[in-house]
């Protein structure tokens, strides 16, 4: 997976680009409203350039939700609200994986078991007669050597035809092994089927059950469902959309359920729930007492439990773990029909993002990185003046170069970035006197002048640099 936090060069008609060191994010001490600004414009820019219909999106601390945003249309008539829930997909795995954790530490599975030992029915072909056992653990590490997916075409549009436990069951005898178990990465919705069969197998409870009367009712997630409901689509559970045809148009995308693969996709829920999730991951590591889950379980869960040495990916259980420029971070994406969602938790800083689409062919997660990039420029200390050229910010007309420059304050600073962007770079120019403005560059030294512009009743209209103008739009 592309390190989310990669910045990409990006040369533009108006500003030269300039990395800043990203400094610590601490909500108690900075100042983030500037942040959240412009973030909130980017995202709202970037919902129209590229034609989502809608999205959510937030931060948390583990104490408390810092910011939260809904752009767009839930269904193509009414907007887009911080409550409306959407399908979550391969999210649904980290509840799963809970659930197995709390039946290992009540001590009526082990990790190492092999898989036929509590799905006796379990016959899948295989041809490596010598290899280890497919165990609970590579199941959840995505190490088995299972076959990626159940021997029914569910991912095949236009109506999904998704497959009932029984039916995934019966086809395993028609499946082969793809590699003998514990040498290979293989991710598995397969694999992670079978685990929630487990959770049925060992408690005598329906999958739907446990995973409410467990996780969901005790961390107050009372928007997160097992399911796609019939009665809440186009409701309050977004309607799905597709990526963009050559006409330049995303189709609405055919309700489905993901009924036998349900404990690796089948969920929905929202971003305030997954932010709760996120939350009392967070407070359970700096914990001792067991709240859902030992802490010390929940940690082996984050920590790389499998380093594939051809692919470099690194899995926990459950959880994808990944390493961005020296950072730990742990999460998982979603991508079902017409929706993409990703959760990502950084447990040493304590801080968590969520972004979900209701649409494919899209990324959240360089969304989650424009997010955390812009939030770790952050300088400003709390109860320092902000705001200061708010006359000067907006929208100003880069075409034919680009759409559009963003201009707005930042600190002691102007900040530009040039729109469409999938990262918003910002450039930052220093205030000289009056509206003469000197670009700030790597080494702090002073670069060129942008000069603001205005009417003859002193109205912002204009800003000029390399001799070059660019009006503001005024609409």
């Amino acid at each position: 997976m592309k390190n989310f936090l990669i910045l990409l060069l990006i040369i533009s008609y108006s500003c030269d680009t300039t990395q800043y060191n990203s400094d610590k994010i601490e909500f108690d001490k900075k100042e983030y409203s500037e942040a959240f600004q412009l973030i909130d414009y980017w995202l709202e820019a970037q919902k129209d350039y590229e034609k989502l219909p809608g999205l959510t999106a937030i931060v948390t601390d583990k104490n408390e939700t810092k910011w939260v945003r809904s752009y767009g249309s839930s269904n193509g008539v009414e907007p887009m609200n911080i409550e409306n829930t959407f399908s979550i997909c391969s999210i649904s795995k980290l509840f799963t994986a809970v659930a197995i954790m709390q039946l290992v530490e009540d001590g009526k599975i082990n990790l190492d078991d092999p898989i036929q030992k509590v799905l006796p029915w379990f016959d899948i072909n295989s041809a490596f007669d010598d290899a280890p056992d497919l165990t609970i653990k590579s199941i959840l590490s995505h190490s088995s050597g299972l076959p990626r997916e159940s021997n029914h075409p569910y991912w095949s549009g236009p109506d999904f035809p998704f497959p009932s436990k029984e039916s995934v069951v019966n086809e395993l005898k028609n499946q082969e092994m793809l590699y003998p178990p514990s040498k290979y990465y293989q991710y598995s919705n397969l694999g992670l089927s079978l685990l929630g069969f487990i959770v049925e197998e060992i408690t005598q409870s329906s999958f739907d059950d446990y995973v409410n009367q467990n996780i969901l009712i005790p961390l107050s997630m009372t928007d997160t469902k097992t399911y796609m409901s019939t009665d809440d689509y186009g409701k309050n559970l977004a309607l799905g959309y597709s990526s963009l045809n050559r006409d330049v148009v995303r189709e609405k995308v055919n309700f489905f359920n993901a009924d036998g693969i349900a404990a690796a996709a089948g969920f929905t829920s929202n971003v305030l729930d997954i932010a709760k999730f996120a939350r009392w991951q967070m407070k359970l590591l700096a914990s001792i007492e067991k709240n859902i889950l030992l802490p010390e379980t929940l940690r082996s869960m984050h920590e790389v439990q499998w380093d594939d040495e051809l692919t470099s990916v690194t899995r926990g259980l459950g959880f994808g773990v990944y390493n961005f420029d020296g950072e730990n971070w742990v999460g998982h994406g979603g991508s079902c029909p017409g929706y993409r969602s990703q959760l990502y938790i950084n447990p040493d800083k304590e801080i968590a993002y969520s972004v979900m689409i209701n649409s494919s062919g899209t990324s959240p997660t360089k969304y989650i990185a424009g997010i955390h990039e812009i939030l770790s420029n952050v300088k400003i200390k709390k109860g320092e003046e902000t705001n200061r050229f708010k006359e000067f910010e907006g929208r100003y007309i880069s075409q034919p170069w680009a759409s559009e420059t963003y201009v707005q304050s930042w600190g002691n600073n102007l900040a530009l970035v040039s729109l469409p962007s999938d990262e918003p770079y910002i450039s930052l120019y220093k205030h000289i006197a009056g509206d003469i403005f000197k670009k700030i560059l790597n080494n702090d030294d002073l670069g060129q002048v942008l000069e603001i512009l205005r009417d003859d009743e002193n109205n912002v209209i204009a800003y000029k640099t390399h001799q070059n103008i660019y009006k503001k739009d005024l609409n």
